[in-house]
């Protein structure tokens, strides 16, 4: 029986037709890992208890079972803070990354203007954000404040020299993502917060590709708020984390009003397995963090070999040195990612592609790094994880190649005709 680093056999996967062969895969294979991840067994198990048995509230902490859920949601807050480097007291439980960001941008700049008297109301960000960070930028633009969104190079990166420009003296807070979800770049956060401690400007990350993947310490980096995701990290959903620096001190304006749990910032009971789960998937991550980073390396490396030896032409879109474990962004030219998904039904990859009004677009974070509407929507997303195995990337790389070759003599066929009649005329 072959396990994945996380202990999870083939017979725990969810199973569809498998091919022939005594060690291959079970189909569908899942491929999509920045998209979110299954919840570890180990996270699972830590969590039952307190749907049944431990239910408490943990705000309630007069009785037993307040004070049981109580004590275990201190215990979770410590294990996230013990994967950053930070101190518990600085953890604060949301319903994920997005609200996570949305507390951060508007929480710190409404604060700003609202009790600090808006001296400082510019906040400066990147293009290639997430949609919830460039969404919250945009709100508070109509709501007065300026933004600046930085461009970042062919790599994916910001420049640093461009960055220090854009600060200003009415400049409160710079967000800019850890990991990008699409291209899977790393920016460089210690240098950025360097600079915006030394400028006096609070540093915002969306590290909800990075926690538990690569080294973080929000000390060592000088960050001063932090996204945190729990699916992004074999953890449940509907459970993340916002890092919120005590000293230097930052001060937020909460989102909604309630009985002012989370240091008056988050209000609302807390979900004590959502919690105990989220702390359970920092610690197995910081046990696993470095063996599972190398074996992922590794699969990536393998896979993207594979593809690019027997497919002559292939883009890898971001960074190659400055890269996250599991990510590859590949463009295929002359073919379409949407009918490259239709003939990859056994594969679960994603395009770059977001859909809007009912209309398909290419990705603005491929369009960003220069590539045309053309190849951005040849791309695709390829996410690696805990539980991928080298049988399920030789798999993957047959079928991405035959399915490419068959496109693209498709798309040949299809065109002779054409020339041929146009040179008759």
């Amino acid at each position: 029986m072959t396990r994945g680093a996380g202990g999870m056999s083939n017979r725990d996967r969810p199973k569809g037709n498998a091919p022939v062969g005594e060690n291959a895969p079970a189909l569908p294979i899942y491929l999509d890992y920045q998209a979110t991840t299954p919840t570890d067994p180990r996270v699972v198990e830590a969590m039952l208890p307190y749907f049944t048995e431990r239910f408490g509230n943990p705000h309630s902490q007069q009785h037993a079972f307040g004070a049981a859920a109580a004590e275990a949601v201190e215990t979770a807050r410590g294990q996230v803070a013990a994967l950053i480097g930070a101190d518990p007291r600085e953890v604060i439980f949301t319903s994920g990354a997005t609200e996570s960001n949305n507390l951060a941008l508007a929480g710190l700049m409404r604060f700003q203007r609202e009790v600090q008297g808006g001296r400082r109301d510019h906040l400066v960000t990147v293009a290639t954000e997430h949609k919830c960070v460039l969404e919250s930028a945009a709100q508070l633009e109509r709501e007065g404040f300026a933004v600046t969104y930085l461009p970042v190079d062919r790599g994916g990166l910001i420049d640093l020299g461009r960055l220090e420009e854009a600060i200003g003296e009415r400049t409160a807070l710079v967000s800019v993502m850890a990991v990008n979800n699409e291209i899977g770049v790393i920016q460089p956060l210690a240098e950025i917060g360097a600079l915006c401690r030394a400028r006096g400007v609070t540093f915002h990350t969306d590290a909800a590709q990075a926690v538990g993947k690569i080294p973080i310490d929000v000390e060592a980096m000088k960050i001063d708020l932090m996204s945190i995701s729990g699916h992004k990290i074999y953890g449940p959903k509907g459970i993340g984390a916002l890092y919120v620096r005590r000293r230097p001190r930052v001060r937020l304006e909460p989102l909604f009003r309630g009985g002012g749990q989370e240091r008056g910032l988050r209000s609302g009971t807390l979900p004590t397995p959502l919690c105990v789960g989220l702390g359970a998937a920092c610690a197995i991550a910081g046990r696993e963090m470095a063996a599972e980073a190398a074996r992922l390396r590794a699969l990536t490396d393998r896979l993207y070999r594979g593809v690019a030896e027997n497919l002559p032409g292939t883009q890898l879109n971001g960074d190659l040195g400055r890269r996250v474990p599991g990510n590859l962004n590949l463009s295929f030219g002359g073919i379409d990612g949407d009918r490259l998904l239709g003939e990859l039904r056994d594969l679960a990859v994603s395009t770059g592609s977001a859909c809007s009004s009912a209309a398909v677009e290419p990705s603005y974070v491929l369009r960003a790094i220069g590539l045309d509407d053309a190849l951005a929507r040849a791309s695709l997303r390829i996410g690696l994880g805990r539980f991928t195995t080298d049988a399920e990337v030789d798999f993957a790389v047959e079928r991405l190649v035959s399915a490419v070759r068959r496109l693209r003599e498709r798309r040949g066929q299809e065109a002779s005709p054409q020339a041929a009649g146009a040179g008759g005329r």
